[in-house]
């Protein structure tokens, strides 16, 4: 996608996903019961993203995300919602540093196509019903290569005469769910992707064998083609970037590495921009950042430099020293500053308060001002 001017993603940018609060826990866990309605549940749920809403109006935020507080997990609550994809217990949990998830998955169960009713369009008109003028409604969505993982599309074949073809369909609904999201009034969306630092990880494995190092790279290929086919020729107004995420589960991680293995596909990429995790070693350093940005004066890279798993604050000096060692490899311009991810990529959320995420949120603002001034 081209555009004429570059403001999305903003200098100060919100990633996604927002602390549940103790009434939303409370109601999600009512209805399961049995103990409220649906209707009960979603008046709590409303009642809690337009107070969130105005809580990131307030900080000055030009784009504002509902927190994800319609949803239990960041990936599969979308995944399921698709035509052909159902949701089963994988009797696995993921293998966080230090903790374990819930296992609850997706698998295939017919050809993969775009769902009209899918829930998280009515989601996101209240969402856009909320936001005051000015202010940018953000969708997130998982990548359509969240489907190649954890088992999800094993059984292809079943459905499939070949693995191109299920390629193809995968990308063709991914591409009608975002331009239907646009015919809603949406102008920016997000695609939150782990697959990369999946990659990251097995392509760093210096145990792997020829073949497997073959089949990963090949796993990248087709992210690659996957995404850039579901991204072509939508609206010219309208911003798709993408979150490339190691892992947020109760202030734990999954991947590790540098993203220099991966730079070279995540450079041909056509999104209008990618958050980058950076906010520990974990990541690396900046050596693979113009690869990734790829020359591209249409396209922003958000450094996520402040961490959303801890409640300490950084250092603003910090920040801005790393901000500039990032524009020695990509113009500054092209720059732009998050945390390195939500606060809460699944309904049980990182280990901090509200107040402390807020004051994350600040951080960032007022960083980015003091690098952008035009922020």
């Amino acid at each position: 996608m081209t555009k004429t001017t570059l403001t999305v993603p903003f200098r100060f940018d919100v990633v996604g996903s927002l602390l549940r609060p103790a009434t939303l826990k409370k109601a999600h866990t009512q209805l399961a019961a049995g103990e409220i309605t649906a209707a009960e549940e979603l008046a709590v749920q409303h009642a809690e993203i337009k107070r969130i809403v105005a809580e990131q109006v307030k900080l000055g935020l030009h784009a504002v995300t509902d927190g994800e507080f319609s949803r239990s997990w960041w990936h599969l609550d979308f995944l399921w919602g698709l035509n052909g994809v159902s949701k089963y217990d994988y009797h696995q949990s993921y293998k966080f540093k230090g903790d374990h998830t819930r296992t609850d998955n997706a698998e295939l169960t017919g050809k993969v196509a775009f769902n009209p009713d899918h829930p998280f369009f009515a989601a996101f008109q209240y969402l856009q019903s909320i936001v005051p003028a000015g202010v940018l409604a953000k969708q997130t969505i998982p990548s359509p290569t969240m489907l190649f993982r954890d088992n999800r599309s094993d059984n292809w074949a079943k459905f499939y005469p070949s693995w191109e073809a299920y390629l193809t369909d995968l990308a063709r609904a991914y591409h009608e769910t975002i331009q239907h999201f646009y015919d809603l009034g949406c102008r920016y969306i997000q695609l939150d992707d782990t697959t990369w630092a999946f990659l990251i990880s097995k392509l760093n494995d210096k145990t792997l064998s020829a073949d497997d190092h073959a089949k990963y790279l090949q796993t990248a290929a087709d992210a690659v083609t996957v995404i850039n086919a579901a991204l072509a020729d939508l609206p010219s107004d309208l911003t798709v970037t993408t979150h490339i995420c190691r892992g947020n589960f109760k202030s734990t991680y999954l991947f590790s590495g540098s993203y220099d293995v991966v730079a070279p596909y995540l450079g041909q990429l056509n999104y209008d921009g990618l958050f980058l995790e950076y906010d520990s070693q974990r990541a690396g350093g900046f050596e693979a950042l113009d690869q990734i940005w790829h020359g591209d004066n249409h396209k922003r890279l958000v450094l996520g430099l402040v961490t959303s798993k801890f409640p300490e604050l950084e250092k603003p000096a910090d920040l801005k020293a790393r901000i500039q060692a990032a524009a020695t490899k990509v113009p500054l311009e092209n720059l732009a500053l998050s945390t390195q991810c939500g606060f809460a990529s699944t309904e049980e959320g990182n280990e901090l308060t509200e107040a402390d995420q807020w004051a994350k949120l600040q951080l960032v603002i007022e960083t980015a001002k003091a690098v952008w001034p035009e922020a």
